[in-house]
């Protein structure tokens, strides 16, 4: 596979994105996980781009695009989202995102839906409110993603992560996949929060219910929120949902073929139910 690379100019600062398949074909965007980076998306890339023209880009303050000292909102990530489409004189597209990248592709579908065809969100996260919220974030931040005194991150192992955090792990971590976390966390730095905090500031189910394209949610079978996976249809008529067995969290990684396939033939269908 073939990776470009680039930087766009936006209101956030230079945006750096990677982009594979061939140009003028249908595109789709695919939004990275909070604290990780493009870089977590080359396996799912490779099973796209044969098929597709595929972009992924990195949020401000992440991976290798320009770091800023405000809170970004989910709705600022979504204007970098558009600005490198046009940058690259896409028009139209289709969005992919896990985690904090599906609200990404909620925000971008639900308010820039002239731009958007369909939607993909890979284990997306629900929150009734924001006490539930609050809860699920706070154990991130009280020693789950450990950083020295000053703030700035540190690096974990697999088996620190599979010991305090199994639930944000894939079924079968490597190192690489370790090491590629680790080096996003240190490119993000003190400024490793902003997505989750945004993710935390975001009216998902607001927006959610403002959808109006077809839409794929794929939820692990070990994720937390496959048991939300009725929520979601009842915010949204256009949605259908797979729940893929075995899987857990960072598909997009462990199961790129199986996210792969399903994409590629929601993407070919002509209706949500085709």
């Amino acid at each position: 596979m073939n990776v470009e690379r680039g930087l766009v100019k936006t209101a956030l600062g230079y945006v750096h994105y990677r982009a594979a398949g061939a140009a003028g074909g249908e595109a789709i965007f695919l939004q990275h996980i909070n604290q990780q980076s493009s870089a977590l998306y080359l396996e799912l890339m490779a099973e796209l781009a044969p098929a597709l023209r595929v972009v992924a880009m990195d949020y401000p303050s992440h991976g290798h695009s320009d770091h800023v000292e405000q809170q970004p909102a989910i709705e600022d990530y979504a204007r970098c989202v558009v600005a490198v489409a046009d940058a690259l004189a896409i028009q139209k597209f289709s969005v992919l995102g896990e985690a904090v990248g599906a609200s990404v592709s909620i925000e971008l579908a639900a308010n820039h839906a002239q731009r958007v065809n369909k939607a993909v969100l890979v284990n997306c996260p629900y929150y009734k409110d924001r006490g539930v919220a609050n809860a699920r974030h706070a154990p991130l931040k009280s020693g789950l993603r450990p950083e020295d005194a000053s703030g700035f991150p540190l690096t974990r192992t697999i088996e620190f992560l599979l010991t305090n955090d199994p639930g944000h792990s894939p079924m079968q971590p490597t190192q690489s996949w370790m090491d590629r976390v680790n080096t996003a966390q240190i490119d993000a730095g003190r400024h490793r929060w902003q997505a989750l905090d945004a993710l935390h500031q975001y009216d998902l189910t607001a927006n959610l219910r403002r959808m109006t394209c077809p839409t794929l949610l794929l939820v692990g079978e070990h994720f937390y929120y496959v048991q939300n996976r009725d929520e979601f249809h009842n915010k949204n008529k256009n949605l259908q949902s797979i729940v893929v067995p075995g899987a857990r969290f960072c598909m997009g990684w462990e199961r790129a073929a199986d996210v792969g396939r399903h994409t590629l033939a929601f993407l070919r269908a002509t209706s949500p139910s085709g």
